[in-house]
């Protein structure tokens, strides 16, 4: 289609310098996307700290366009693959997900990589509680039940038969978590994170023989999944698949436990959910072994790693931020969350009663 007859009436609004929407309108009819040849707007949705998200709009047709930030991290761009491949993986599945549409790594197009969704319509809670979950503490319980379902049913996932065989490294995945860590680390360290090597030794002391490889999403949580308005609870998708591999899905598990307190628990400060009502993690602990058969008796090893993880993999936006290379604010905030998983991954390392394995 030659440019002079794009439609006139495309338009965008906050995406400017990461859309160029009359030739993305191009590239769409090209792969003959749903809503091909309509007028086509694109509207920023506010997403995570790592990525930009947009909805997209043609006649009728609603879509999603993911992308890495203007100023795209090297590797980023491969992970917009990534994620194409894994959501991808999982058309099939039980696992609530967005149906991927198409990927494109011409960055000429829109700057970077990206790839298209189904958008989902949903809520995410991300600093607010939507009713009735937010005063009817049994449907909100339900949350925490649906967040706990949706892992599970991933970890059964047959990778395999998805094509994901080269997608991770399973074998050794655990024994090389510290060092890979800590290698990323060592890229834009800047400033003491007491705890961290601390938790590092112990994790080394203590890392299991053996697992049953799965499909972890490596940052699940509930900022990264959506839920379908109204009760009862019903997860609508998981979203945010940029850390996803083939490695151990208790660490999936351990994500969700490491800052969930119990009831007779004060909530950690600057929390993003109100877990006033929800369950002890026992409970989820339970359920999760219930539904998927693997063994939890270790689970203070991967709780130890989820924080020792979150701590290394946060302080890279951090140190961005500070540096002036990331022009997101929501980066700021993570100076202390990084201090506080630090601190909190070598605390229970210190009173785990697990024995050594090494």
């Amino acid at each position: 289609m030659a440019e002079e007859s794009s439609p006139p009436s495309d338009t965008s609004t906050g995406t400017e310098g990461l859309l160029d929407i009359q030739r993305l309108a191009r590239w769409m009819d090209e792969h003959q996307l749903p809503g091909s040849g309509a007028p086509l707007s694109a509207t920023a949705i506010a997403g995570g700290a790592s990525n930009e998200i947009f909805e997209l709009r043609r006649g009728t047709e609603r879509l999603v366009l993911r992308r890495p930030p203007r100023n795209v991290p090297q590797g980023r761009n491969a992970t917009m693959l990534r994620e194409f491949r894994v959501i991808s993986a999982l058309r099939d599945s039980e696992v609530p997900h967005s149906r991927a549409h198409a990927w494109c790594d011409d960055t000429d197009v829109i700057g970077a990589c990206f790839y298209i969704m189904d958008h989902v319509d949903g809520w995410t809670p991300m600093g607010r509680i939507d009713p009735p979950f937010d005063t009817d503490i049994e449907a909100k319980r339900g949350l925490g039940w649906e967040l706990i379902d949706a892992i599970a049913q991933l970890a059964q996932v047959d990778w395999r038969a998805g094509g994901l065989e080269d997608f991770g490294k399973p074998e050794g995945f655990l024994d090389r978590q510290v060092d890979r860590w800590l290698h990323h680390l060592s890229k834009f360290k800047f400033r003491e994170l007491p705890g961290l090597e601390e938790a590092g030794s112990w994790l080394r002391a203590h890392t299991p023989k053996s697992f049953r490889p799965g499909i972890i999403h490596g940052d699940y949580q509930f900022a990264n999944v959506m839920f379908h308005h109204g009760a009862p609870a019903r997860m609508a998708a998981v979203v945010d698949w940029e850390m996803s591999t083939i490695g151990d899905p208790l660490l999936d598990l351990a994500w969700v436990l490491m800052s969930w307190p119990n009831p007779e628990e004060e909530q950690a400060s600057k929390q993003y959910f109100d877990y006033e009502g929800m369950q002890s993690r026992d409970e989820l602990i339970e359920r999760y072994a219930r539904q998927t058969g693997l063994p939890v008796e270790l689970i203070d090893y991967y709780v130890v790693l989820a924080r020792f993880k979150m701590a290394c993999v946060l302080e890279g936006g951090y140190a961005r931020y500070v540096g002036g290379g990331a022009d997101n604010p929501k980066m700021a905030a993570f100076g202390d969350v990084v201090l506080d998983m630090a601190s909190r991954a070598a605390q229970l390392a210190r009173s785990s009663k697990l024995p050594a394995t090494q």
